[in-house]
């Protein structure tokens, strides 16, 4: 009778483990976290200053760039777990060298500005909240960011990670409150709208710039590699196409979910301040002290509490994150021992850049720069970078001697072809108009 009750107990377990909630979460891997991080303190300064200067009209941009940020990443994913190394790894092994620094230095001076930006945003977020100096509060989130992801356990930190994620639904909570004229707000989303001056431009790219970022590609590729090496059962897919098919389902779902999650994050931010801001005559936002203000009135002190929470709990997510992407890319480079599963004392030169990544980033914010405006433009910096970064990995996808049967080919080129051609001529647009 034991034995049988066992038996029983053993098979409602694995029935248990096939419900869609384990399957959800067995699903939920790189892609679902590079979504999340995206809607970083630069993201959320970037969509909220949208919001404020261009109203609703500038929504639709976020509903645009879905499909096309899914299929660039998508892209970096495949090339992660079909090589079995991330972009710098096959960057240095398959083209010169030249061109793998350039590509290497400008996401690591990219993402160093970001963490700075980011920091900066997160230590005025507590002290909007608690008071006291901002500056001691960016060394200690930029401590606790860089602590956490060179002394947890792998494992155990992409479990911290997924559960940081949550910290964005105060965006959602916060578009509840501003009486968003609803009709208005969809015409937004659903009519695209084009003006042709500076501030579009800058918008639209800083935009495009925060939403396709060079360090998520660089995240999701090398962490995809982490995924594979952490079962034994997985390989490289040049080297084990029978995995194929399952591989790539998993991570086109994860994705998806991932970017769907992080457009919508983004719609309601900038629903939120072109319901509250924009509609109020604040365009130009010079603090998260003056976005704060200009949501109080409208949504009471939460929307206030909403803000600063939001910026920390999406700081602490993206800033590893931020330093992780930087880590990679240059350890790969140089062919170092690389990854978060390996012990520090096993890949030095992997943490030691990590943690300069950090220290940099903390050292740029010591100087009188506006929190919401280095995020901005760090944005704007994001999207510039982006270019190169993105026309070198979509022809590097396409070589069989890299991808073996697993070149990436059909719509999925041709979306990443897309994104990359938008992302250029809206830099294009961005330089004719400073010239002119």
């Amino acid at each position: 009778m034991t034995d049988l009750s066992a038996k029983v107990a053993k098979d409602q377990s694995n029935v248990l483990a096939k419900g869609p909630f384990q399957r959800l979460l067995r699903t939920i891997g790189p892609g679902f976290i590079t979504g999340a991080s995206d809607d970083d303190p630069s993201g959320i300064g970037t969509y909220s200053q949208a919001g404020a200067q261009l109203g609703f009209s500038i929504s639709w941009t976020l509903l645009f760039t879905f499909p096309l940020m899914a299929a660039i990443q998508e892209i970096a994913a495949r090339l992660g777990r079909t090589t079995g190394r991330g972009i710098s790894g096959n960057l240095c092994r398959h083209y010169p060298v030249s061109l793998s620094w350039f590509v290497v230095t400008l996401v690591f001076v990219a993402n160093v500005v970001n963490i700075g930006a980011d920091l900066s945003a997160m230590g005025d977020a507590l002290k909007l909240l608690v008071g006291g100096p901002s500056s001691l509060y960016v060394v200690l989130f930029g401590a606790i960011c860089i602590s956490a992801i060179v002394f947890l356990n792998y494992s155990r930190y992409v479990t911290v990670l997924k559960w940081t994620t949550l910290s964005l639904f105060a965006y959602v909570g916060a578009l509840f409150l501003a009486h968003v004229p609803w009709g208005e707000a969809a015409s937004g989303i659903l009519i695209p709208s084009i003006s042709w001056n500076e501030t579009f431009f800058t918008t639209l790219l800083a935009i495009l710039g925060t939403t396709i970022s060079p360090y998520l590609f660089f995240w999701q590729a090398s962490e995809e590699v982490e995924e594979q090496q952490l079962d034994p059962k997985a390989k490289p897919l040049r080297w084990a196409p029978w995995q194929a098919s399952p591989a790539f389902s998993r991570i086109r779902a994860d994705t998806l979910m991932g970017m769907a999650f992080s457009n919508l994050i983004a719609i309601a931010i900038v629903i939120t301040s072109a319901a509250t801001l924009h509609k109020a005559g604040v365009t130009d936002i010079g603090s998260s002290t003056d976005a704060a203000k200009a949501l109080e009135p409208v949504a009471g002190r939460f929307a206030f509490v909403i803000f600063a929470a939001g910026i920390i709990g999406t700081g602490l997510l993206a800033v590893p994150v931020l330093a992780g992407s930087a880590a990679y890319a240059v350890g790969e480079a140089f062919r170092w021992p690389v990854g978060l599963e390996r012990r520090p004392k096993e890949a030095v030169a992997f943490y030691a850049t990590l943690a300069s990544a950090g220290a940099l980033g903390m050292g740029i914010m010591f100087t009188p720069i506006d929190p919401i405006k280095a995020l901005y433009w760090s944005a704007v910096i994001n999207g510039v970078c982006a270019v190169p970064v993105m026309a070198v990995m979509m022809q590097m996808t396409h070589r069989r001697e890299i991808m073996g049967e697993f070149p990436v080919q059909g719509w999925l080129r041709a979306l990443g072809w897309l994104s990359t051609l938008v992302m250029s001529l809206c830099v294009l647009g961005l330089v004719l108009q400073w010239v002119l």
